[in-house]
């Protein structure tokens, strides 16, 4: 054999070694359905069962748990911080693999439960409200967030709603919001409150209690005492997605017609989308709920099979008003916003 054919001979079998191993990484890659399956999460969708926002963020957990194939345990608390606390301790006792959180409790109060958990193995991953500290320390090890972010988001609604509703020096603006809470989430209802103030606003706060908090249908005598006792407000921030979904309860409740008070809030729900159209909920922030249960299974599911770090998505989409709730209001029906 010629010297020239040996060479073209060794050059086709390289080709066809070449061709092979192509062909076998791309197997290697090829798609697996349920590719999650035999990984246990603990999921919080927040609560109560059947709230407003808490059932956009289940439905995105059980989305995903159908997608991806992982057996999902649900957790709900009604937003109250103490009962996620005893909840996550709960699940950390179960051994799962991953606990998708809500960090309403803050970091002083929940990073103990998160050292427990990443020292057994367990990825733990949180929704709607940041534990920036904790991030810090485990973000490689998978700790991630899907949220808004909420000091930011908060500012943005009250700079934009102060702006809308033409508040001017001395203005009084009622904020109903979760102040007190603290950390993440309380850092919302100050940004909204920053906001109006540095618009010249004069602002009224009330917090919101813990039973309007689990049932926004009660606190509308609050509302109405908080109108009547004010009744030169001219805006109203709400700060809860269950309490901006019953805008158009307290409004009536007030005797107050559409269009007479600039009403602000937070999240899309068919409530709210119903408030919009009817004119009396004015502006709204949406921070897409259904991500944020989507997303923190997914986060989980890559880093327990592929070892990724973790996720860290802003979901607060964009504002809502009379002239493009049209577009979100179907999606807003079937709980997916």
């Amino acid at each position: 054999m010629t010297e020239y054919n040996i060479h073209t001979m060794l050059r086709a079998v390289a080709a066809a070694a070449l061709a092979v191993g192509a062909v076998t990484a791309a197997h290697a890659a090829d798609p697996v359905a349920k590719w999650c399956e035999g990984v246990k999460i603990a999921a919080f969708p927040g609560g109560p069962q059947g709230g407003v926002f808490a059932n956009n963020v289940y439905n995105g957990y059980r989305q995903a748990e159908l997608d991806l194939g992982p057996k999902v345990t649900y957790y709900f608390s009604n937003w109250d911080p103490n009962t996620m606390l005893t909840q996550l301790q709960q699940a950390i006792a179960t051994k799962v693999d991953g606990i998708a959180f809500m960090g309403h409790p803050g970091d002083a109060a929940t990073d103990p439960q998160i050292e427990k958990a990443f020292a057994q193995g367990i990825i733990f991953t949180t929704a709607n409200s940041a534990l920036p500290e904790a991030q810090k320390k485990f973000g490689p090890q998978g700790m991630g967030y899907v949220g808004a972010p909420n000091h930011a988001a908060g500012y943005a609604l009250g700079a934009e709603a102060a702006k809308r509703a033409g508040i001017k020096a001395g203005d009084a603006a009622f904020v109903w919001g979760l102040k007190g809470q603290g950390g993440d989430r309380g850092s919302r209802t100050v940004g909204v409150i920053e906001a109006i103030e540095k618009a010249g606003g004069k602002v009224i706060y009330q917090e919101i209690d813990k039973a309007t908090d689990a049932d926004p249908n009660a606190g509308t005598a609050t509302f109405v005492g908080v109108m009547k006792a004010n009744p030169d407000v001219k805006l109203v921030v709400t700060d809860h997605g269950a309490v901006t979904a019953n805008v158009g309860v307290y409004a009536r409740a007030a005797s107050l017609k559409p269009g007479q008070v600039f009403f602000a809030g937070f999240d899309m729900s068919p409530n709210t989308a119903k408030a919009v159209k009817d004119g009396y909920q004015d502006l709204v922030i949406d921070q897409q709920p259904y991500l944020q249960g989507y997303l923190p299974i997914l986060n989980i599911c890559l880093t327990k099979k592929f070892g990724f770090s973790g996720l860290d998505i802003n979901t607060a989409g964009a504002f809502v008003d009379p002239k493009n709730v049209d577009v979100v209001a179907p999606l807003a029906a079937k709980e997916i916003r």
